[in-house]
Formats: C-alpha cells, structure tokens, sequence
C-alpha cells in the first residue's frame, strides 16, 4: 500500500512541475544547440591507408609465418607513425607553426585485428590540411620506415582525397541537443523533487496526521459556494419576516 502511495506521490509531483521541467529542458536544448551551430569550431577528418607487405626475401614464397610477422610487426609502426622521429619532420616539411605534441593529439592510428592494413586518421580545423597532413604522414613513414628499421614493406593503400563538400565530422549538433535534452530533464525532475521536499505547507489530512502523529477524528468538508449564497438568502428572508 506504501508503495502504491508513494508512486502515486510521484506522478503528482511530476504533473505539478511539468511546466517547470519542460522550461529546463528547452532551455538546456536551446544551449546546446547555440553552442554547437555558432560557438564551436567545426573539426574535419581525412584518412589514408598503407599496407604492411611481405618483407622481401631471396624465397619468392609467400607463407603464413611471413603474415604473422608482418602482423606483429603493425603494433610496433602505430607507435613509430606517431612518435617525433616521423612528426617532426612532417611539421618541418609542411612548415607547421604548431608543436610535435599538439599534432601527435590530431593523429589516430588504428589496425583492424588480423589485418595488415593500418588506417592513419587526421583531424583539423581545415579539411585541406587535414588531408595534406594525412598523405605527408604516410609518405614520411614510407621513406623513414626504411632507415629506423631496415625494412621495406610499407606501401601506400589508398592516399586522402579533398572532397567537394566536406562535412565536419564534429560537433555533431543533433547529438549534443539530445544529450542536453536528456541532461535537462534530469535537472528539471530534480529540481521538480526538491521543491517539493522543500515545501512543507499542509496540503492534506494525511500531511497533517504525519506531522502530528495522531489520528484525525473528523473532517470539515468545503461547503460549495451556492449552498452558502442560499443560506444566506434563507437568513436575509427570515429576517426580513422577523
């Protein structure tokens, strides 16, 4: 029965601040979405792909030990293609005014598992750099692999391409106006329940039994307003006759 009560207390709550939930949560939309279509700095990303090949061998044949080398290998190129040995000489050819460690943050580097395929992916500000840092990055790889490591199996899969009509690939607006949604009407129901703790006028007998401790004996029902306009109809009558 306490249960059913307290659920009962909750819907109540919830109907009696509704307004003031939606408010919040507009509010925390309307926010949101200002700060992700006009403050926010949209953020471009190009990729490109290189293949770790065979290594070269005097034997022309290809076996599965050379892959499981090859794959092993990949784990080791992800930390070099991001290490200064290969961005400093990227930032010193394209120029860059930003430093090794800012560009190591614009650069992720990822392998599908069992695949010799590695996938190097910039993010900028310009969609153009990003493609030029993307392509420079693998071609100074490419070249430098060869003299920190002794090998020449590295081949460039598919180069980054500018396309017509670059998109963003962040802020996602929609996104973020959904979570602000979601987060406004946490606020909102929170807010909703504390006004509710924090009021603590009478509203029912069942407040004023709980406060009291004490059984009510008897209630005084509301008397509606026509029955007091008769009754004091009936009065003025009888005094009139008196």
């Amino acid at each position: 029965m306490e249960e059913t009560i307290s659920l009962q207390e909750l819907f109540r709550t919830l109907k009696k601040r509704l307004g003031l939930i939606a408010l919040i949560t507009i509010i925390a939309v309307t926010i949101s979405g200002v700060v992700s279509f006009w403050l926010l700095t949209p953020i471009y990303q190009s990729s490109t792909q290189i293949l770790v090949n065979q290594t070269k061998q005097e034997q022309n044949q290809f076996n599965t030990q050379d892959i499981q080398v090859n794959l092993q290998l990949i784990n080791t190129y992800n930390q070099i293609i991001k290490s200064p040995a290969i961005l400093a000489i990227v930032k010193e050819e394209l120029d860059l005014e930003r430093s090794v460690s800012a560009l190591n943050n614009q650069v992720t580097v990822n392998s599908a598992q069992n695949s010799q395929v590695v996938n190097i992916s910039v993010q900028d500000e310009d969609p153009k750099m990003a493609v030029e840092l993307a392509n420079k990055i693998a071609t100074v790889f490419q070249s430098e692999i060869k003299r920190l490591m002794n090998v020449d199996n590295v081949n460039i899969l598919t180069p980054a391409e500018l396309g017509p009509n670059p998109s963003p690939v962040k802020p996602d607006p929609m996104l973020n106006m959904a979570i602000a949604a979601v987060i406004g009407l946490m606020i909102g129901v929170g807010i909703a329940f504390l006004l509710e703790y924090l009021d603590t006028t009478m509203k029912t007998e069942q407040d004023i039994e709980d406060y009291l401790e004490l059984p009510i004996l008897g209630l005084i029902s509301p008397i509606p307003d026509e029955d007091i306009k008769m009754s004091q109809i009936k009065i003025t009558q009888r005094r009139r006759r008196g």
